[in-house]
Parts: C-alpha cells; sequence; structure tokens
C-alpha cells in the first residue's frame, strides 16, 4: 500500500512569526494517518525543524542544486537541506522551469543529488495551458517523466507530483476525468520505466488544491494524494485537506 502524502508547498512565503502556523498544523494533524510535511523557504528549515520536533510532521526544501559543495553562491546543495533537517526536497517545479530555464536533464540529477544525499525527491511535472489545448498534455507529461527520472528512482525515494501549470495558483482545475487521466497515464509510463517500482512510486495532484476540492481528487484512482500551495500557509487550510486525505483511503 502507498501511504498518502500531504505536501504543502509555502515557496517565497514565510518569516519567522509563521513558525505558529506549522505548529498549529502539528496540533491540528496530531492524528493523522497520512503523512504531512511542509516545504518552507530555506530560511526557515532549521527553526522549523526545531518547533516542529517530535510532531510527525516532516520538512522539506524546494530546490536544491546539483553537485554536492563548491562554488555556486545563492544555491543550496541536498546535503545541506538533510542537515537542516529536511527528510524531502522538491524538483523540477513548473515556477524553477520557467523562472530559471531547468530542463528536464537538470531535474533528473537535482533528483539523483537528493537521492545521494537521502533525500525523497518530489519530482513535478505538469503542461501549459496552450500544449493542453493542442491536445499534447500526455506526451508532455510522459516526456517529462520519462527524462527527469534518474536512474536512482525507486518507491521509496522518490514522489511524483502533476501539477498543470495553469492551474497553479489561478484557482482553476482540471476536471476530475481530466485529473484521473493523467495520473493513469503517469503510473503506467512509471511502470514501463521502472516495472514493479512504478507501482509503489506516489503520484501527488497539485495545482489550486484547496478545502473544497480535495475530498473529491483525493476519491481518484492513482491520486495518492497532494502538493498544496496557498493553501498549505494557513493552518486550518492545510489541517482540512489532510482531513479530507485521510477520510478517502
Amino acid at each position: 500500500m502507498r501511504r498518502r502524502l500531504a505536501a504543502g508547498n509555502w515557496k517565497m512565503h514565510g518569516l519567522s512569526a509563521d513558525l505558529d502556523e506549522a505548529r498549529a498544523l502539528a496540533r491540528d494533524t496530531a492524528t493523522a494517518r497520512c503523512e504531512r510535511l511542509i516545504c518552507p523557504p530555506a530560511t526557515l528549515l532549521a527553526p522549523m525543524a526545531a518547533a516542529l520536533a517530535g510532531s510527525g510532521v516532516l520538512l522539506g526544501g524546494q530546490d536544491c542544486h546539483h553537485t554536492a559543495s563548491g562554488a555556486h553562491t545563492g544555491d543550496v546543495s541536498a546535503a545541506m537541506l538533510a542537515d537542516a533537517g529536511a527528510s524531502h526536497v522538491i524538483v523540477g517545479h513548473s515556477e524553477r522551469r520557467s523562472d530559471h530555464g531547468e530542463t528536464d536533464d537538470q531535474v533528473a540529477t537535482k533528483a539523483a543529488a537528493a537521492h545521494a544525499a537521502g533525500l525523497v525527491a518530489i519530482i513535478c511535472l505538469g503542461e501549459t495551458e496552450a500544449e493542453r489545448d493542442r491536445g499534447q498534455t500526455l506526451a508532455v507529461v510522459s516526456g517529462q517523466l520519462a527524462g527527469s527520472l534518474p536512474d536512482s528512482a525507486s518507491a521509496v525515494n522518490t514522489v511524483i507530483a502533476y501539477e498543470p501549470v495553469w492551474a497553479i495558483g489561478t484557482g482553476r482545475t482540471p476536471t476530475e476525468a481530466q485529473i484521473a487521466e493523467v495520473h493513469a497515464a503517469l503510473r503506467g509510463a512509471l511502470q514501463r520505466l521502472l516495472g514493479g517500482e512504478g507501482a509503489g512510486i506516489r503520484l501527488l495532484y497539485g495545482g489550486s488544491v484547496k478545502p473544497g476540492n480535495a475530498a473529491a481528487i483525493f476519491a481518484l484512482p492513482e491520486v495518492d494524494g497532494a502538493l498544496v500551495g496557498g493553501a498549505s500557509l494557513k493552518a486550518a487550510d492545510f489541517a482540512a485537506i489532510v482531513s479530507a486525505l485521510d477520510s478517502s483511503g
């Protein structure tokens, strides 16, 4: 059985005062069966690790460099994230792909670096609105998957997050049928690429997941949880999503 995962991506939000929201989430979801993960900005990782010690809430980075150390001003390595208390890291988010021009090959090297540092890599995939309108969604996400998976990927160290670019932060979500279609295609692609390991890799949906639509999304086949953006910043909203995830499985 794949254990369900609710992951919150705080993006470039969060100051020390916002640690109270993380503490509230830990308190309000203390009996949750699913895994809970917060990916705050790097500046908050160490203090958040201290604030949540013993709570069961996991911490992750939002990106990592592909090398373990070196002359890379402003970058953070996977080993540094682990040293600060992280167990996971997001790689290949659409905002990294678009804002920084990251390619599938670069994402794969970052995921491999995460694995080498003992981190779980959450590899993000997703099509643009133009690609969906041209009927290219399945080809795009399948191609991203094949190009972004390192040889080190396994069910233990890798999670895949499907985030349609046009749904991130817009309040729009694909239909349930569209989400189910992509997740089914990704599951098939994972099994072709990785054999039995592909059946065990968790698939998350991301893109305007909110308390109001979470239950319907989590009821879909092959949806093992969510990568949540804005709704993860407030403990009450994220706790409601965690509750919906627990109730669905």
